[in-house]
C-alpha cells in the first residue's frame, strides 16, 4: 500500500504552511483539573433514557474490520504475526495433561487505524491540548501522562445518525464535499430527529461503504466531511462525541477558507468532545434506525492517544 497519498494530498492543501498563532487558553466548563471532557456528560439518567431506545432488541457493530492493507494516515501501519510458541516441528504441549496446541498473536501497530476513538490528547494548537494541558507536560515517549484514552470512562448514551448523503441526493458523497450547520439542521429535520446535550452524533456520507473496498487508495487520500463552521455548531450542542463513516471526520480537501483538520481542534482541544472515526453507520440507516443506544468500552492501554474501537448500537 502506498501510504504517501494522504500526506501528499494534505501538503497540497496547505497542511503545515503556517504555524498556529499564540492564543490565550480557556479552561474547560468542567473545571481547571478536568481530563475527561465530555465524558462528564455520561450520567445514570442519560444511560436509562438511551436504554429506552432499544425497541427490537437488536445490535450492530459500528467498527470495521482492519488488516495490514488498511489505508491509514502516513506513516501509520499495522502488522500481525500469528505464532505457535514452543511448538516447532509439530511439538505438542503434553504438560497440559493432553496433547495441546495453540496459536498466539503479536501485533505491531499504530493505533490510529480503522475505527477509532480520538482522545483529548490527539490534536492541539500552539503546543496546547484540552483544558490548557501543555505538550511539554503530558507528551512523553512512553505514553501521555494525562488525557490518555485509558482514562476515558465507558461512553454510553443516545446515538443519532444523520444521513448527509441522502440530504445531498447521492449514495456516496464526493471527496471534499462538505457540510456545516445549515446542512446538519436540514438533514436532522428531514429525518425527524433532534440533536442535544450528551448525544453521540454520527454522520453517514457513504464514503467507507462506497470506497473502502473498491478504491482504498482514493478512500484514504481524501474524504467528504465537516466544515470548520460545522464543528463549531456541533460543539455548541454539547455532545459526548461526534463521528462519521470517514477516516478523519473533516472534509479533505477542506472547504474554501477552512483550515485542515481544524474541526479536530475545535472539538478535542477547545471543547473536550471526542471524535469517532470510520463508523459503519450505513447498516443502521437501512434498518430504518435514526437513534439508538450507543455503548463503547475501549481497550485501556496506559497513555494511549487513540483507541481502536468497535462500539455497539443497540436498537
Amino acid at each position: 500500500m502506498n501510504k504517501t497519498y494522504v500526506l501528499s494530498a494534505l501538503l497540497a492543501f496547505g497542511l503545515g504552511a503556517t504555524g498556529a498563532l499564540a492564543q490565550d487558553c480557556e479552561h474547560s466548563q468542567w473545571g481547571e483539573g478536568d481530563t475527561i471532557g465530555s465524558a462528564n456528560l455520561v450520567t445514570p439518567e442519560r444511560t436509562l433514557a438511551a436504554a429506552k431506545l432499544i425497541k427490537q432488541g437488536k445490535s450492530l457493530p459500528l467498527g470495521i474490520t482492519i488488516g495490514t492493507d488498511t489505508p491509514a494516515f502516513p506513516p501509520r501501519s499495522l502488522n500481525l504475526q500469528v505464532v505457535q510458541p514452543n511448538q516447532q516441528g509439530g511439538i505438542k504441549l503434553s504438560g497440559f495433561g493432553y496433547e495441546g496446541n495453540y496459536n498466539d498473536d503479536i501485533l505491531q501497530t499504530w493505533i490510529g487505524i480503522g475505527s477509532q476513538l480520538d482522545g483529548l490528547g490527539h490534536l492541539g494548537e500552539d503546543g496546547m491540548y484540552y483544558n490548557c494541558h501543555d505538550e511539554k507536560e503530558i507528551s512523553v515517549i512512553t505514553g501521555l501522562t494525562k488525557l490518555g484514552t485509558h482514562a476515558v470512562p465507558p461512553l454510553v448514551g443516545r446515538g443519532v445518525v444523520l444521513d448527509m448523503a441522502a440530504h445531498a441526493g447521492v449514495e456516496v458523497m464526493a471527496a471534499g464535499q462538505s457540510f456545516g450547520s445549515t446542512e446538519i439542521k436540514e438533514a436532522a429535520a428531514a429525518q425527524g430527529v433532534t440533536l442535544g446535550e450528551g448525544d453521540i452524533i454520527l454522520f453517514h456520507t457513504g464514503w467507507t461503504e462506497g470506497m473502502f473496498e473498491s478504491d482504498p487508495a482514493a478512500w484514504g487520500a481524501a474524504e467528504p466531511g465537516l466544515t470548520n463552521e460545522g464543528a463549531v455548531y456541533l460543539a455548541s450542542l454539547n455532545p459526548i462525541a461526534v463521528g462519521a463513516d470517514t477516516w478523519g471526520l473533516d472534509a479533505i480537501p477542506p472547504a474554501e477558507g477552512d483550515k485542515v483538520f481544524y474541526g479536530h481542534v475545535t472539538l478535542l482541544k477547545d471543547n473536550g468532545i471526542y471524535i469517532l472515526e470510520t463508523m459503519n453507520v450505513g447498516p443502521l440507516l437501512r434498518e430504518g434506525v435514526n437513534e439508538f443506544m450507543f455503548v463503547l468500552g475501549q481497550a485501556r492501554i496506559q497513555g494511549t492517544v487513540q483507541a481502536m474501537i468497535n462500539p455497539v448500537a443497540l436498537y
